[in-house]
């Protein structure tokens, strides 16, 4: 059954401005360890991928916090929600700490679909619950 949906688009343009602005600080605050250790290495190669990179992350948070229901509050924070990449390539979300412990309280699962085209990043999720309709 479905707990929530979650979309949203990004415009990449805000995304260089605010690294133009704060530099590492403004990544740093948007993503985990891991997607940051990423970004520095898509970055170095190819500057306009790693804000890409960003932005998508940054879009795929955004549809997830919508999805529960929470936006940007407790237990939802930008860090402690990882967007991950299967061997397949298909996105997918990884929590963490509290977050993790309350979606998991909930018995959530999680969907994401997250693209990038010239100057927008755009994501779609869905968060199901494990039973069904109750009759």
């Amino acid at each position: 059954m479905i707990y929530g949906i979650g979309t949203d688009i990004c415009d990449v343009r805000r995304i260089r401005a605010s690294l133009d602005r704060h530099g590492e600080r403004f990544a740093k605050k948007i993503l985990s360890d891991a997607e940051f250790s990423t970004w520095q290495a898509r970055s170095a190669r190819w500057p306009e991928r790693g804000v890409r990179y960003l932005a998508t992350r940054f879009s795929a948070k955004e549809a997830f916090s919508k999805a529960i229901g929470l936006g940007m509050r407790m237990p939802m924070t930008w860090r402690l929600c990882e967007v991950s990449k299967q061997p397949s390539g298909k996105p997918g979300i990884v929590l963490h700490g509290v977050l993790k412990d309350w979606v998991e309280a909930r018995g959530l699962s999680v969907h994401v679909s997250v693209t990038d085209e010239s100057d927008y990043a755009a994501s779609f999720c869905v968060v199901e619950t494990a039973s069904g309709p109750s009759a």
